[in-house]
Parts: structure tokens; sequence; C-alpha cells
């Protein structure tokens, strides 16, 4: 039992811990020899320029929304005066028949720039995202969410990346901000995330994107099942499997408010939750060798978070295995402790109380992977469909 106990304390720490390490240490290695590649050939910048005006790509932004009609006016707004040549950006919206008025707000629009389409039932994102996609003639597509709002040239610096020819999908940075503030309220642990893709883009090792912020060769989009859940880590997904490059650039910045509550994050988390195990057992193909480096950060950065909850639950359990041991007994009493902590801060945070950043962090990583282990249960156990799940905000 004790192998039992400690192969799971191991694997979460490996996977929060000792992954990032081994990664930015092969990252490292492999950009000093880059650099010495470069100093050595005297080759030209290998940094992605921003594009002049006169060369770069049309492009169509493509925005799927629900029930939308306190932002959706000031997105439009938004992706419209963004610094790109107005003659090469297009913008289409689809109103999944909203109960709202969203589509009258829509419809209101006069920008010749728009494409809003109206659509009276409500089907789930993807199918309207399937739909859209089907409507754009462009060689390059931003996909972006009605909530969300772009820096003026975030469009133009997702953009730059596909001069080369083996990108098929960048992943621009997504900020977080306090809705009555304004302030960037970017955590610990989303930082901790940024400086994971950054350092797998190096190495060609990104897993997906984010939904609010990326831009992808349309030619390279596949229509999705219409109850798929993280649509954004599909498309992406699917485009690395075709053997191109996704790339992760921190400059594209996008703002979104982040859910005011945890318990609204976790409506968010346990979705997503569902979305990953949906995912998991879907893309078996991401286990062949051939997938290098790649497949050693999904199966650290991802698989292995995956099942942090199964583990917690095995590490708590065979510890009661032990507790004949004085050494066990201790570490039973610190897992009930932490246990105990993360319920006490959940409810100081329900009364609006601060929280340290330590009881924050325990909080966050106890009700994260709480969401998770909702969301395989709920994998199991419900009819996935694609309808919406509007976070609170």
């Amino acid at each position: 039992m004790e192998w039992v106990f400690w192969s799971s304390i191991l694997i979460i720490l490996y996977s929060y811990f000792l992954y990032p390490i081994v990664l930015m240490c092969i990252s490292g290695v492999v950009q000093l020899w880059r650099d010495n590649r470069y100093i050595w050939r005297n080759n030209n910048s290998r940094t992605a320029p921003l594009i002049s005006d006169e060369t770069l790509p049309a492009v169509t932004v493509v925005i799927a929304a629900y029930n939308e009609e306190s932002c959706i006016a000031d997105r439009v707004k938004n992706i419209l005066s963004q610094d790109y040549p107005a003659d090469k950006l297009t913008l289409l919206v689809g109103s999944d028949g909203s109960k709202d008025n969203t589509a009258e707000i829509l419809a209101a629009i006069t920008d010749p720039r728009l494409t809003a389409y109206l659509f009276t039932e409500n089907r789930g994102k993807v199918s309207v995202l399937n739909d859209l996609m089907s409507k754009v003639s462009t060689d390059i597509t931003v996909l972006t969410d009605a909530n969300t709002e772009f820096k003026p040239d975030t469009i133009r610096r997702l953009v730059r990346h596909f001069s080369d020819p083996n990108v098929g999908a960048v992943c621009g940075e997504l900020q977080l901000v306090d809705a009555q503030s304004g302030n960037n309220r970017d955590g610990i642990y989303w930082r901790y995330e940024r400086v994971l893709k950054f350092h797998e883009s190096r190495l060609n090792a990104l897993l997906g994107a984010n939904g609010a912020n990326y831009a992808i060769r349309h030619a390279l989009y596949q229509p999705l099942p219409t109850n798929t859940v993280v649509d954004d880590y599909k498309i992406a997904m699917e485009i690395a499997r075709s053997g191109y490059r996704l790339k992760y650039d921190p400059e594209a910045i996008a703002l979104e408010e982040s859910a005011p509550t945890i318990t609204g994050e976790m409506g968010r988390r346990i979705r997503i939750g569902l979305g990953n195990y949906q995912a998991l057992f879907q893309m078996s193909w991401m286990f062949h060798p051939k997938n290098g480096i790649r497949l050693f950060s999904y199966v650290s950065h991802k698989v292995l978070r995956w099942f942090v909850p199964h583990l917690m639950l095995i590490a708590l359990f065979s510890n009661m295995f032990l507790l004949k041991h004085t050494s066990y007994a201790i570490l039973f009493v610190m897992q009930l402790a932490f246990y105990a902590l993360a319920m006490y801060g959940y409810r100081q945070h329900k009364q609006g109380k601060q929280l340290s950043m330590l009881l924050s962090l325990i909080v966050f990583f106890v009700s994260m992977n709480y969401a998770l282990g909702v969301g395989f249960i709920r994998y199991f156990s419900t009819n996935i469909q694609g309808n919406w799940q509007r976070t609170e905000r």
C-alpha cells in the first residue's frame, strides 16, 4: 500500500512541479542551440516582425454568441476598430437563438464589414461555429468570444506569424480583469500556465489554444461534432496533427472579465473538465510516439493533471491503511488539514472576505480538482450536448 500512496503523491508533484523544471531545461538547451546556430550562420532576425499594411492578408473574425446583449455592441466596435486595414477585415457573428436582445442589437449595426447570422433555433456553439466557418473566404480566421476585448494591435500580432508557411495556428494571450476595477487579476496559477505555454510553444509542443484569442489558417479547419465541448482545444490539436506548428504570442493580448465568484468559475471548470475527458478518449492518436516532444508535454501537462482528482483520493484512502505508522498518521492529518483549510477558505470567500495568497492557492487547487472530478463523472453519466453554458460575469 505504501507504493500506491507514494506513487500518487509523486505523480501529482511531477505534473505540477517537476515537469515545469524539466520543460524549461529542455527549452533552454534548444534555445541555446538555435541562438548559436543563428550567430554561426549569420541569419536574418528570427523574430516575427509586424507586417506592413500592403502585405497583410485579409482576415475574418468569427464569433458565436448566445445572450450577449450586455457586451455584443462593444465587442463588434472593438473588432472593427482594430489597427488593421479596414478593407482586409471582415466580421462574422452568429446569434444562436438568443433569448435576449442580442439579435436586435446585431441587426441594427450597419457597418458593411459585419455580417450577422441571426439563427432562431438554439443549437449550441459548435453548430454555429461550423456554419460560420463555412462562410469564411479569407485565408486567415481569428476566433474569439463575445465577452472578450482585443488590444488595438491584437489581430496584427496574431497574423504576423503566418508569414511562416509551417505555422497553422497562433494562440494569443488572455488576461483576466476584475469586473469592477478593471485591474488585471492574473493569479499565480494563471501566470504559471503562461510560462508553460511559452516554453511548450518554443519546442513545438503547444497544447491547444485559448478560445478567446487565436487565429488559424482557414483551410486547416475541420468541422467538429456538434457535441464538442472544448472546441478551441480540438481545432488547434487537429491542426497540429496535420503537421503544422502551433505558436503562442504573449504580445497578442485580449482582456476578459473574470468570474466574480469561485462558484461562477466552478461551473465553467466543470464543463471544461468534461470536455477534457471527452477529448482524451476521442484523441487516441495523441499517444502515438511520432508526436515526440508534444506527446511528452501532453502526458505531463494534460493527461496527468486530468487524473489528479483521482490521485488525491487514492493518496487519502491508501494513507488510511498505513495509520499504524506514526509518520503516515502525521501525513494523514496533514491531508485532512489541507482539505479543511480549503473548505474554510471557500466559505470565507463566499462571505466576501479577502484570502491570503497561500489560502487562495489552496482553495483554487482543491476547487479546480473538484471541478475536474465532477466533470469526469458527468462525462460517463450524461448525454453530452453542445448547448451553451454561460459563465457568471
